[in-house]
């Protein structure tokens, strides 16, 4: 068959790769995604891990997931529906196959699909021969055995070594259907292998295996190429939510002047922060790895105190056990950031399912009047500018700042365009001079309340520090009512005098009229994407997507108040909603809600949205 004249160019393609989870598809994904990005594509990626630890082979509880959606324009979301599944068992088949596009592609590892197989995946027919297929195009490759026969010159390699590097067989089938160039995935290996030349030869031989095997069978009936996206000027690498976290807080270090300190106990998903930064303590760094949250935090705040950049990570169930030493924070006025990497809850939940799951958590989970800045990130990439903001508002207003990303956008992935840290904007912490005459630890900025930042030992400015309430500008203890009251309201005042520095709240489409789709945080791609989708169609709706939340920006409700219908659009119950219900209690408000660990489907918010438009116009 002629491959040149089979060659079809498609906007954007969504491929995913599923398996066991040791059958490395997250590696093969990635690799993929690295690969478009080199060529000049525009990409977002997903990776779905399974819960369960070392899950029983070919069982559907170790399914393990990577989509990735590529393509020659901007890029919001890893796709709803895949054109491609490479499915390396059977249990990866019925896990995925409700998510591939009628007329979608499907690779198949035939040598896994066995009686017992089967059997452990809850098939009880072959879907190879039975016919459940039929609507999609089926490509049968024999990849384990074809591994293990590219590989059976190397002496050393045994039948298990081989099983596990069936990936790069089927990583070189996709590269070969979608024209990828072979020697940029090469690179990447070489990179990654650089020290293992075994495993490096390995893999660059099942690569070109798979690619040779797929240029050579009539099954592949044609292959497909994504134009390069027109991408603004600049260095551009494949980054994840979570070390675009970290590099924004090594960035605000840097800019502040003050020293980077990370206070954490691992948690998933939020560990890989925690892993990013020690790589950097050439930068000054440091990251203490506390016994547990409670102590990751609180050694955070003793760095505060020291004059650090002081950060913790976590998750939803940190975040509690956090809670007490936050309000610590807050009394103290001392600058922390806790970034929270939301996942499926409550208790210990789906721990490596996404969820918008802590909002309220973040608002109010703690005792006594508690107010911190709690902010979002909405993409992978812009988690770096909303970290750095956050260091930037905790340092110059001097509390905590909580920011919200999730598992999809800490896990997933896409193009981000480098900065100069010296393009960032400014930050500059109140630090108190020396021997200043009219210190008092609780003297504050007349207009934006905030105290100043002592560093210990600096001549003059000794003070009291602790949990206990402080008597307003002196700062010794104090148990007065009315001191307590004036306290209690500085520092709620003081949080809600940020609404005077953040941007004012953006509309996506019509400023006004019918229909406003509000959302939050890592639900921005897929909403922004329905929402492009309809205007292409005419439609008249407008998007308003926050992350800024405590406090909101200053149009809040002006924005609100000009559109008849709005839905507020979230991976949970409703938080957001009932937040905004007592903030403007006297706007209607529906709702739409998805609960299931999985993000928005393009599609299924076009649905109801077109259902609203036209309840209205019925």
């Amino acid at each position: 068959m002629d491959k040149k004249s089979s060659l079809k160019e498609k906007e954007s393609v969504v491929i995913k790769f599923a398996g066991d989870s040791g059958d490395g598809m997250q590696l093969a994904g990635t690799l993929f995604s690295d690969t478009a990005a080199v060529l000049g594509n525009d990409l977002f990626t997903f990776p779905d891990y399974p819960a369960e630890i070392r899950a029983p082979h070919n069982t559907l509880a170790g399914v393990s997931g990577f989509q990735v959606q590529i393509g020659s324009e901007k890029i919001f979301s890893s796709g709803d529906l895949c054109d491609v599944l490479v499915a390396m068992n059977p249990a990866s088949l019925k896990t995925n196959l409700k998510w591939v596009k009628p007329g979608g592609t499907i690779i198949v590892d035939s040598d896994a699909f066995t009686e017992k197989a089967f059997e452990k995946s809850g098939y009880h027919s072959n879907p190879l021969s039975d016919g459940s297929l039929d609507v999609y195009k089926l490509i049968r490759a024999p990849i384990t055995t074809m591994t293990r026969e590219s590989l059976s010159h190397m002496n050393n390699v045994t039948a298990r070594a081989a099983d596990r590097s069936r990936n790069m067989f089927a990583l070189g089938i996709i590269t070969f259907l979608f024209n990828q160039n072979i020697e940029a995935t090469f690179k990447f290996l070489e990179g990654k292998f650089s020290s293992k030349p075994l495993v490096l030869e390995i893999n660059k031989t099942l690569l070109a295996a798979g690619y040779n095997f797929a240029d050579t069978i009539e099954a592949v009936e044609s292959t497909y190429k994504v134009p390069k996206a027109t991408l603004k000027r600049g260095i551009y690498r494949n980054i994840s939510g979570n070390v675009a976290t970290a590099w924004g807080l090594m960035a605000a270090a840097e800019r502040s002047g003050r020293p980077l300190f990370l206070g954490s106990y691992p948690i998933t998903p939020a560990t890989e922060i925690l892993i990013e930064i020690t790589k950097h303590k050439a930068l000054g760094a440091k990251v203490f790895q506390a016994e547990d949250e409670i102590a990751g935090i609180c050694s955070a705040i003793g760095a505060s105190y020291t004059g650090s950049l002081a950060v913790t990570t976590t998750s939803g169930p940190g975040l509690s056990l956090k809670s007490e030493a936050i309000g610590l924070a807050v009394m103290t006025e001392l600058p922390l950031v806790i970034v929270n990497v939301q996942r499926a809850g409550p208790s210990t939940g789906m721990p490596t399912k996404s969820e918008q799951s802590d909002l309220l958590q973040a608002l109010w989970g703690r005792n006594g009047e508690c107010p911190a800045i709690v902010m979002a990130a909405s993409t992978p990439a812009n988690c770096f500018y909303y970290a750095y903001e956050a260091a930037k508002l905790s340092m110059e207003h001097m509390t905590p700042v909580i920011l919200l990303t999730d598992g999809y956008l800490g896990n997933g992935s896409e193009l981000f365009r480098i900065p100069r840290v010296s393009d960032l904007p400014e930050i500059k912490p109140p630090i108190a001079s020396a021997n200043d005459k009219s210190y008092k630890p609780y003297k504050r900025h007349p207009e934006t309340l905030v105290r100043q930042w002592a560093l210990p030992g600096t001549e003059g400015l000794r003070h009291r520090i602790g949990g206990l309430e402080k008597t307003d500008i002196s700062g010794t203890v104090s148990t007065d009512p009315l001191n307590h009251q004036i306290m209690v309201q500085i520092r709620e005042a003081k949080v809600k005098k940020v609404a005077d520095i953040i941007p004012l709240q953006k509309i996506e489409g019509e400023k006004s009229g019918d229909l406003l789709v509000v959302s939050w945080g890592g639900t921005e791609g897929s909403i922004r994407t329905a929402i492009r989708e309809m205007q292409k169609d005419g439609k008249k709706i407008g998007h308003a997507h926050f992350n800024h939340i405590m406090p909101l920006p200053r149009n809040t409700g002006e924005i609100l108040n000009s559109y008849k219908k709005i839905i507020v659009c979230e991976l949970n119950n409703g938080q957001f909603l009932k937040y905004l219900r007592t903030e403007f209690p006297e706007i209607k408000y529906l709702q739409y809600n998805k609960i299931q660990g999985l993000p928005f489907f393009t599609g299924e918010l076009v649905d109801k949205f077109n259902q609203l438009i036209e309840e209205k116009q019925s």
